[in-house]
C-alpha cells in the first residue's frame, strides 16, 4: 500500500522513532493523526511536520485508556477522513532490575502499555481498516522477543506477546485487503528510557548491543518502506538482524551473548 493520499495512525509520535516516523510519512504524501500522552512533544512533532508541508492532527491520548481508544477512530476520521493505515509504535522499557526485584504494579504496567494498548488499538481500528480498498497494520516488537536481555525480561515478554498476536493477525487477515507486518528493532537511538521514566544504569546503552545504533530517521524508512511493499517482517540495525539468525539456530548461545554484555549492570 502506497502511503501517499492515506491516512496513517501513529502512537507514541511525540518522539523518537514515532516522530521520524510521522515527518516519514508527511514526506511521502500521508495524512498523520499523531497520538502520544505528552502534548508539548507532539505539539513539536506537529510543528515540525507543518514546517515540510505536512497535514498531521494530533491527539493526546494514554493507549492504556480503554474508552479514549474507542473513540480514537470516529475522532480521526472527522478531522482526517477514513483510516488506511496503524503503526503501534508507542512503547516503554521497564525498570532496569531483575524479575525478583520488579514489582507486580511495574510488570502489569510495561504489559499495559506494549501489549493491551496495541490490542485495543487494533480491535478499535480494524472493522474501518477491513471496509477500505487497502489498508495496513504495522506493529513495532523488539529484538528483546527474540534475545534476551537481563534486566528487561518482562519487556521483552511484552514484545513477544506484540510479535505472536502480530503473526497470528497476519494471518487471519491473509485473505482481506488488510496487510499487517511485524518490526524488530535493535538499538535506535531514541530516549525511549526517558519517556518511560526509567533510570539506566551507565554503560547499559552500549552493553546492550556490539553494533552501532541506528538512527531514529533510517529506522522510520525502513518501517514505511515495509508498509509500501506489504513485507510481513523486518529487522531494523545489524544486532536485530544478527540475534535474529543466531537466535534461531542456537538460542543457548544468543541468551550467553547478551548475558555476558549485560551481567555486570546488574550485580
Amino acid at each position: 500500500m502506497k502511503v501517499n493520499g492515506k491516512v496513517v495512525v501513529v502512537t507514541g509520535a511525540g518522539s523518537g522513532m514515532g516522530r521520524e516516523l510521522t515527518l516519514e510519512l508527511v514526506r511521502r504524501g500521508a495524512r498523520v493523526a499523531a497520538i502520544d500522552m505528552r502534548k508539548a512533544t507532539l505539539d513539536e512533532t506537529k510543528l515540525l511536520a507543518t514546517a515540510i508541508g505536512g497535514t498531521v492532527e494530533t491527539f493526546v491520548v494514554d493507549i492504556t485508556d480503554a474508552v479514549k481508544v474507542a473513540k480514537l477512530p470516529a475522532d480521526i476520521t472527522k478531522k482526517l477522513g477514513a483510516v488506511d493505515a496503524l503503526i503501534n509504535n508507542a512503547g516503554i522499557i521497564q525498570p532496569f532490575v531483575k524479575i525478583n526485584e520488579l514489582s507486580l504494579e511495574s510488570a502489569a504496567h510495561v504489559m499495559n502499555v506494549n501489549f493491551t494498548g496495541p490490542l485495543m488499538l487494533v480491535k478499535a481500528f480494524l472493522p474501518g481498516l477491513l471496509a477500505r480498498e487497502e489498508a495496513h497494520i504495522l506493529n513495532v516488537s523488539s529484538m528483546g522477543a527474540y534475545a534476551p536481555v537481563p534486566g528487561q525480561s518482562v519487556y521483552g515478554a511484552s514484545k513477544a506477546a506484540v510479535k505472536l498476536f502480530t503473526e497470528g493477525l497476519r494471518s487471519e487477515l491473509m485473505d482481506t485487503r488488510v496487510g499487517v507486518t511485524i518490526v524488530f528493532p535493535g538499538a535506535i537511538s531514541t530516549n525511549i528510557a526517558q519517556n518511560s521514566g526509567m533510570a539506566i544504569p551507565a554503560g547499559a546503552e552500549q552493553a546492550e548491543s556490539q553494533f552501532k545504533q541506528t538512527a531514529a530517521d533510517v529506522a522510520a524508512r525502513a518501517m514505511v518502506d515495509a508498509i509500501e511493499n506489504n513485507k510481513p517482517r523486518i529487522t531494523i540495525g545489524s544486532d536485530a538482524t544478527m540475534m535474529d539468525r543466531l537466535s534461531r539456530l542456537n538460542p543457548v548461545m544468543a541468551a550467553n551473548i547478551i548475558y555476558k554484555q549485560m551481567k555486570s549492570l546488574l550485580g
